[in-house]
Order: structure tokens, then sequence, then C-alpha cells
């Protein structure tokens, strides 16, 4: 088997309110749509399923607690990326630089799932 893609989802309260944040602050473009409760976003060959559901995703505390996440993307300018979310959403740590060699740092989204944003350090 050769895997040719991957794609992850995300369990949304407000699925309109989703679809704006990763479009508008962070550069997804919409892939498909499903009816009033699925859409799937493309970023970097990559692609991204926002589904709307009832309530908050349950796993949203587990991985606050646990310093865990739920989404990590590569940027080419970290500096500049930070510089354009902050403000723009929820920064949940500032850049730094961790000892495996990266620079991060976290944002949440408007629901709440956590997001690492990393460059590769020079």
């Amino acid at each position: 088997m050769l895997i040719a893609a991957i794609a992850t989802q995300l369990r949304v309260f407000d699925l309109e309110r989703s679809v704006r944040f990763y479009i508008d602050r962070l550069g997804f473009t919409q892939e498909f749509c499903h009816g009033d409760f699925y859409i799937g976003l493309r970023a970097a060959g990559t692609s991204l399923h926002l589904k709307k559901v009832d309530a908050p995703d349950p796993s949203i505390p587990f991985v606050q607690a646990g310093d865990h996440l739920h989404l990590y993307l590569t940027v080419s300018d970290i500096d500049a990326a930070f510089k354009e979310i902050r403000g723009n959403a929820e920064v949940v740590a500032p850049i730094t630089t961790k000892p495996w060699g990266l620079r991060e740092f976290t944002i949440r989204d408007p629901d709440g799932h956590t997001i690492y944003i990393a460059q590769a350090s020079a």
C-alpha cells in the first residue's frame, strides 16, 4: 500500500465560523462542501475536514490539559506567521526554540482546538 494523501477531521460547533478562521487566518481554501454539516479544506497538498457537531469536541479539554495537539502546521517563515496570526487568533504560547530543533508557537481555533505552528530552526 502506498498512501497518496492524508486528511484529518475536526469536530466544530459553528461550522461557518471555523471555515472563516481556517480560510481567512490560516490560508486554507475550500475543497468541497457536503450539505450544511461537512466541509473539506486544503492547504499545501493536505486536507482538513470540518464536521459540524451539536456540542463542543470532547477531546479539547484532554488536549489542553496534556499539552497535546489537534494540528501541527509547518511554515516557511515562522516570524511572519506569528505577526500575521497574533491578534487574529488566541495565542497560547509564543515562539520558542525546542530541543528537537524546531521553532514553534501555539494557537487555538475558535472551538478551542490546539494548533502548533512550526519552522525548522536555522
